[in-house]
Parts: C-alpha cells; sequence; structure tokens
C-alpha cells in the first residue's frame, strides 16, 4: 500500500475513525452505518466511505461497518496494533501533564522515556517514568524508540530535535513555539498551542 499517495487530511482523520471504533466497543455495538458514524464525527457519510476506500474494502452495503474488525483494521493501518514507544523531552508543567495523560494507551503509545536538563527534576518520577538527564537522550535508539515528543522552549527544541534525530528517532510531535530543521526523511508534526488559541478571538 503506498502511503503517499492518500491525502494528508485522510490520514489526520483515521484517528478520530478509531476512537469512535474504540468507543462502539466500549458500548458493545456489533456494527455502525455511515450515516451513524457520520452523526457521531460530525462528517458526512461520503467523506468517511470514501476514506476507507483507500484502504480497501470495510463494511457491507445496508448492514454497516463491524466495529471490532473495523478497529483492528485501522489500527493496523496506523501501524498502532503494535506499541509505540516514545520519548518525551522536557518535564515542565506541560511535559508532566503529557507523562500522565492516560489517552495514549487508546493509541498503543508508550511514554518509554523522559529527558529533562533541570537537576532537582533529574531521578524523580512522572507518570511511571524517571526523569533522565538529558545527555541520555542518545540511547533512545537502542531502546526501540523510534517517536519524540519535544516539550521544551523554543530556544532548546532544534539542539534537542537534531539530538534525536542523530539518535536513530525517525517521527517528532513537537509542542515548541518554533520551526525546526529537519531531514525530508524525518516526520514532523508541530502544534503550537497560543498560535492555535490565537484565532479563536477572530471567530468570536
Amino acid at each position: 500500500m503506498k502511503y503517499r499517495k492518500i491525502p494528508e487530511e485522510t490520514i489526520r482523520r483515521m484517528p478520530r475513525y478509531l476512537r469512535a471504533f474504540s468507543t462502539l466497543q466500549s458500548e458493545n455495538q456489533g456494527y455502525i452505518s455511515s450515516q451513524l458514524l457520520a452523526e457521531r464525527l460530525h462528517l458526512n457519510p461520503p467523506q468517511i466511505r470514501k476514506d476507507l476506500s483507500y484502504f480497501g474494502a470495510f463494511g457491507t452495503r445496508g448492514i454497516g461497518y463491524p466495529v471490532q474488525s473495523t478497529a483492528e483494521q485501522i489500527r493496523s493501518i496506523l501501524k498502532l496494533n503494535i506499541t509505540q514507544r516514545a520519548a518525551l523531552v522536557g518535564a515542565g508543567r506541560l511535559g508532566t501533564a503529557i507523562a500522565s495523560y492516560h489517552g495514549f494507551s487508546l493509541f498503543g503509545f508508550d511514554i518509554a522515556a523522559v529527558f529533562d536538563n533541570d537537576r532537582q527534576k533529574i531521578g524523580r518520577r512522572i507518570g511511571g517514568r524517571t526523569i533522565e538527564d538529558v545527555s541520555r537522550i542518545g540511547s533512545v535508539g537502542s531502546r526501540g524508540i523510534q517517536l519524540a515528543i519535544l516539550a521544551v522552549p523554543a530556544e532548546a527544541a532544534q539542539t534537542c530535535a537534531d539530538q534525536l534525530i542523530k539518535a536513530g528517532i525517525k517521527g517528532i510531535l513537537s509542542l515548541s513555539p518554533c520551526y525546526l530543521e529537519t531531514p525530508k526523511r524525518i516526520k514532523v508534526i508541530s502544534i503550537d498551542l497560543a498560535m492555535e488559541l490565537g484565532t479563536l478571538p477572530y471567530y468570536l
């Protein structure tokens, strides 16, 4: 399957579908129609059918999508059917909240390591993990960690990203308010909370 031919927006909606089907599983529902699924997600049925069609045959006309098997297929598509280990860099207030967030387990993520450069924080535990000295970032590759979450000040983000990439990280979720220069082979998703919040007053 050539994922590069699939629209970026479709890929971004897949976790939403997984969350919906996981919720349906917890509600013991066996099937759901694209219409009812669309109502849950505030999308339109044709969009859902088109998105899922990129990855093969889903559901049966007149019956709907089988909840359990569809959830399993989506997990497999997103490569979430195996535990994805991630390193968290930055154990400040934001980093602490991320390390303690239980919602990652739905998507099979494990915050396997936490790093910081604050001597007063190193050795403490957050989210069940001991905070390590940032100088140990180079060890992530040998620990089977390929993803990283950056929750550090903007002035430290590029250096941390460079170290992570050198250590073998292939994907970075950056919560630092800055642009990261990385090789094309590295997937970077940036979320600037202040900038996103800055758009809300316009709509008011």
